[in-house]
């Protein structure tokens, strides 16, 4: 073969590379070519949706925490028992908290999975997000009349009419996207079966809506059904994904959810959320109820100045001496809050995705770190040693433990998918790996524990509290150096097993099993 034939098949090569990387080009090009004039012009106009969706989760995070400022602010009579007060809360505000918390909880993820489908944003979509702001916003005060006047049913009309209001602007949004392909996400904008997706996605918006409307009805009938229909609405993703499965398992064979491989509006717990949006109404919540800690000791704390020359002798010093247990119960409650963020971080950083499951008990973490306010309140309202004391610091006690539990579980969910949702590096097995979990058990153990030396040095109960709260950060500093020793005497202790052991090849990759594997 020639020189020339060889540089001819050279350059015809060259010519096939360079017509493959064209294609891509020429296939957007395509799709660009394809748009009317005034699509085009549209197109021009949209804008990242990244500043939009960080309004939107600070907002929805300050709606879902405020909440606890009723509970926590409310005032206890010292020869009242806590018992029948912590009664009454049940029923009325903590209640609206827990309720309130949630609800918009379910409102902010249905919101990340509308803009998950919907990537851009124009000035009209902006504006329908302000306004189904506005009426998430306002949730919380229609639960407060449903509270304080539970039997009127004149709250749960007003509750189940904003969130049919809502359903019908999330409709609005998706009946605009779909209209304007060019505002979907890749995976929709180029698929065939966009008539599907959008069929899809209205009818699942549109079961709460439905179910709140039945709500309603059943309001003026037999209102204590209304309540249990709008039970249902927290957890009908989950209710419907059980149906689903025993469905499956009694007709047998399952039923493809769409053409494509439909990733948005799904029921499964796998379903994929934004990592981002999680992590930033996270951050939110934890920002927040560190500034109502603040906010606490700058109204209560500050002596009056004519108090001050009276009774002190204008001595500063001498008045806030006063208020020396507040200020303890301050550091400590604002250790605890900042603690669990990073523990919450540190989680973050190891999650490569984030699910509907994991999603849900990162709420039930955020609602009891929401409490932590009232925790502050708690552990200093009550003379020392008093009963009321010791059930207060043991409430504390149970706050921060659930706090941490489920920050455990979401750690858990994650372990069960971890080649999806972790990196490589602390999936099940490696010292990463221990390290993580014993970061995730520190605080559900030592609030265990602090409960149950409390129920024994009850007389001390307040100052263990206080140690405790104060102590965990040290031990966070101490940790990864026990996990290593630990880990180390581990292996020293079961070195002559494993000598023993020696004799059978095990590969590196057996050592990592996965923890389903483990479990089996």
């Amino acid at each position: 073969m020639g020189e020339n034939d060889e540089s001819e098949i050279i350059e015809h090569h060259d010519d096939e590379e360079m017509e493959k990387r064209r294609k891509p080009r020429n296939h957007s090009n395509s799709f660009l070519e394809s748009l009317s004039s005034s699509e085009k012009e549209g197109h021009s106009s949209t804008q990242s949706s990244h500043r939009l969706l960080a309004y939107s989760d600070a907002l929805i995070s300050i709606i879902a925490t405020v909440m606890i400022l009723p509970v926590a602010h409310t005032k206890f009579q010292d020869t009242e028992e806590l018992k029948q007060s912590i009664q009454s809360l049940l029923t009325t505000k903590v209640a609206v908290y827990l309720m309130t918390f949630l609800i918009v909880t379910v409102a902010w993820a249905a919101h990340i999975r509308l803009f998950q489908v919907i990537e851009r944003i124009d000035d009209t979509l902006a504006l329908l997000n302000l306004a189904c702001m506005m009426l998430i916003t306002f949730l919380p005060y229609t639960f407060s009349l449903m509270a304080m006047f539970p039997n009127y049913i004149l709250g749960i009309l007003l509750f189940c009419a904003c969130v049919m209001v809502i359903g019908l602007i999330q409709c609005l949004i998706v009946l605009y996207g779909f209209s304007h392909p060019f505002l979907l996400n890749d995976q929709i904008q180029m698929s065939e079966n966009q008539a599907y997706y959008k069929q899809h996605i209205l009818k699942v918006i549109m079961r709460v809506p439905i179910m709140c409307l039945f709500a309603s009805i059943f309001s003026v009938i037999f209102f204590q059904l209304s309540y249990v229909i709008l039970a249902i609405v927290i957890f009908l993703p989950y209710i419907s994904e059980c149906l689903k499965w025993i469905r499956n398992k009694t007709i047998g064979g399952q039923v493809e959810d769409s053409p494509d491989s439909m990733l948005f509006y799904t029921y499964q717990p796998s379903e994929p959320l934004s990592k981002e949006r999680v992590e930033a109404f996270s951050d939110g919540v934890y920002a927040i109820v560190a500034t109502l800690l603040i906010l606490d000791i700058c109204e209560g704390n500050v002596p009056d100045p004519s108090v001050v020359k009276k009774q002190f002798n204008n001595s500063l010093t001498a008045a806030l001496q006063e208020y020396g247990p507040e200020y303890l119960a301050y550091f400590g409650s604002y250790a605890t809050v900042g603690l669990l963020w990073f523990v919450h971080h540190s989680l973050f950083l190891h999650v490569t995705k984030a699910t509907r499951l994991m999603g849900l008990f990162n709420t039930f973490s955020l609602a009891f770190v929401g409490g932590l306010p009232l925790a502050y309140q708690l552990t200093h309202e009550f003379p020392r040693g008093s009963r009321n004391e010791l059930e207060a610091v043991q409430i504390s006690c149970v706050i921060i433990f659930f706090a941490g539990l489920f920050q455990l579980a979401m750690w858990v969910v994650a372990l069960f998918t971890e080649r999806e949702t972790l990196h490589p590096y602390v999936r099940y097995g490696g010292r990463d790996h221990t390290f993580m979990l014993a970061k995730l058990s520190l605080y559900p153990c030592v609030a265990l524990g602090t409960f149950f030396l409390t129920c024994i040095l009850s007389r001390f109960s307040a100052p263990i509290f206080h140690m405790m709260e104060i102590g965990v950060p040290f031990a966070f500093l101490l940790l990864r150096l026990l996990v290593r020793v630990a880990l180390a005497l581990l292996r020293w202790l079961f070195c002559s097993a494993r000598n023993d052991l020696d004799s059978v090849p095990v590969e590196e990759e057996d050592l990592r099993l996965p923890i389903t594997d483990v479990l089996t």
